[in-house]
């Protein structure tokens, strides 16, 4: 499986512009899409998956035409957007069953033995008689999780996966797709939270500002933050003027005041350690210093 994306802007009506010259190219297994709000992922995501035209540029998916064979594609995608909502009053399995037979699952026992194995995966199964709109935020975010994945898609689309789940929840959710990304498949898994893709994406890309500011590993983007970052004891005044002047990551109150993780190119503070940086801290120094917006 592979998707190419080749000059892809998206203007809506108001003269915003969402997204401006995408290139990108996406392969088998995970794919991270990170930014802040409002960075256009979730516009470069309702394009792919065919609910909204691009203004300009090119989809490829799997050889097929994004503009020219939408229903081909239709069929191979799965999908969770931000907003998932619940539109008939259906018991959790109803819903999912439902969510079965549009996904091209024609045989009512083949659906109902995908329906329990799902809501079991997913930790509804116990809640399969309750009505799908009484459920929790979390459990209908674990709901859509299902209906996305219940038709064995070829590319599963997921936006802002996690909003809702806790973090148990999260770690099922996570180890979910990484079991689906062992096969011939492409998972792409748009967050603005750091900790959704550091341990299961092989690639990612940064949006901001509808702008792609980086593509590739993420240790690649670990190691340009290799060096700037830094924990730093402190007292309170000293503690005003860093949180000022640079990228606060963490802060833990200790015994000298405070015990501080921050991102800069040139430390000016006492008791500096330079550590070893992860994905959280990679993506705040990228953003900080090294992104052209």
């Amino acid at each position: 499986m592979k998707i190419s994306i080749q000059g892809l802007s998206k203007i809506y009506g108001n003269g915003k512009t969402a997204l401006s010259d995408i290139n990108l190219e996406i392969e088998n297994g995970m794919f991270g899409l990170l930014g802040p709000n409002g960075a256009g992922k979730s516009s470069l995501m309702r394009i792919l998956v065919t609910i909204m035209k691009a203004s300009s540029g090119t989809v490829n998916v799997n050889g097929y035409d994004l503009t020219k064979n939408r229903k081909e594609i239709r069929k191979m995608l799965g999908y969770l957007p931000q907003d998932f909502r619940f539109f008939t009053k259906l018991k959790t399995w109803e819903f999912l069953d439902y969510a079965a037979a549009l996904s091209g699952i024609k045989n009512k026992k083949e659906r109902l033995t995908k329906v329990d194995e799902w809501l079991e995966k997913v930790g509804l199964f116990d809640s399969r008689e309750r009505q799908a709109n009484n459920l929790s935020g979390g459990m209908k975010r674990r709901l859509g999780i299902a209906q996305a994945l219940i038709g064995s898609p070829k590319i599963i689309v997921v936006d802002e996966p996690t909003t809702g789940l806790d973090p148990e929840e999260r770690i099922r959710f996570r180890n979910i797709l990484s079991e689906l990304s062992q096969q011939d498949v492409i998972i792409i898994l748009s967050t603005h939270i750091v900790g959704d893709i550091s341990s299961v994406c092989q690639n990612l890309a940064l949006l901001d500002d509808g702008r792609m500011q980086f593509n590739g590993s993420p240790e690649e983007l670990i190691k340009m933050a290799k060096g700037h970052v830094w924990q730093v004891n402190t007292s309170g005044t000293e503690y005003d003027i860093l949180k000022n002047k640079y990228a606060v990551i963490s802060t833990i109150p200790s015994d000298e005041g405070w015990e501080v993780q921050l991102v800069g190119k040139d430390i000016e503070a006492k008791q500096a350690i330079e550590i070893e940086p992860n994905l959280e801290h990679a993506y705040v120094y990228f953003m900080e210093y090294l992104s052209n917006h």
